[in-house]
């Protein structure tokens, strides 16, 4: 890939501020517990980082509640474990509300809204928690499903053990040079080809993700960009009302698709786009 470091370590290093608040309904405790505060990465998962949150407040929850069962919510809508916390902030606050408060459950888990983790593991270590075993799994599956996009799996299937360990244990460790190591294999291309199709996933606000075939590149060998692949999915919502988010930022549309893919993709491989309405 055509790999700017300097570009792909401070995406790396963007980072949230984010005030975790118990609820009401969960609060055994006279007075309810300060607030929790937290620097965590866009590029991380909430499984990943809510050990110290979940620590926190043991002692101000009812006994018979299930410190695993964890759930958040900001104003009112549950949060999807199994999507990057900055793709969440985008989507639900368009990376205006510095800190992003949420709040805490340990109880009334909305099963209509959240997926519910499952685990083979009875007896739960912090390392390997019912969500740590899950987040892992389905991080994988869409580095899986991702090269299948690009390289038609060729990558992952040449991958050993260890290598998606690797891989793994960079983004829980917040380790750039551990990640990229085994990432930069999944990011090469051939030449000007570029990659077979760009994994993407589109989101508008209370709307199903969407996720298209989208080539890199046209008939005629044009590089096709930002605003191709919006014509080509919203092509009836594309309008000066709406902004496109992508790691936080506003890219310019004529952005080609490639550059996008090497450099703003989330650890899963993946361009999360985030669609938003624009402030009057």
């Amino acid at each position: 890939m055509g790999e700017d470091r300097e570009i792909l370590r401070e995406i790396w290093d963007g980072r949230i501020p984010i005030s975790f608040s118990l609820s009401s309904d969960d609060c055994c405790t006279l007075s309810p517990p300060d607030p929790h505060y937290l620097m965590v990465p866009r590029m991380s998962y909430f499984p990943i980082v809510l050990d110290k949150v979940k620590k926190y407040f043991t002692r101000s929850i009812n006994s018979d509640l299930k410190i695993d069962e964890i759930w958040l919510d900001f104003e009112g809508i549950p949060l999807k474990w199994n999507y990057p916390i900055g793709v969440l902030f985008d989507l639900h606050t368009g990376g205006k509300t510095i800190p992003w408060p949420l709040t805490v459950h340990f109880s009334n888990f909305p099963e209509e809204s959240i997926i519910r983790c499952r685990s083979r593991f009875i007896v739960l270590l912090s390392c390997h928690s019912i969500y740590r075993e899950a987040i892992e799994s389905h991080f994988l599956a869409a580095v899986k499903e991702a090269d299948a996009f690009k390289h038609r799996g060729q990558v992952v299937k040449n991958m050993q053990m260890q290598d998606h360990k690797q891989l793994w244990t960079g983004l829980c460790n917040d380790k750039f040079d551990q990640f990229w190591t085994i990432n930069r294999k999944l990011m090469d291309c051939n030449g000007e080809e570029g990659f077979k199709y760009i994994p993407f996933r589109l989101f508008l606000k209370d709307e199903v993700p969407i996720q298209r075939l989208q080539k890199p590149f046209g008939e005629d060998g044009s590089r096709l960009t930002l605003e191709d692949l919006l014509k080509n999915v919203l092509p009836r919502t594309l309008n000066e009302n709406y902004r496109v988010t992508i790691q936080g930022i506003e890219p310019p549309w004529d952005t080609p698709l490639q550059w996008l893919s090497e450099h703003l993709s989330h650890p899963d491989n993946f361009l999360y786009l985030c669609v938003l309405q624009s402030e009057l």
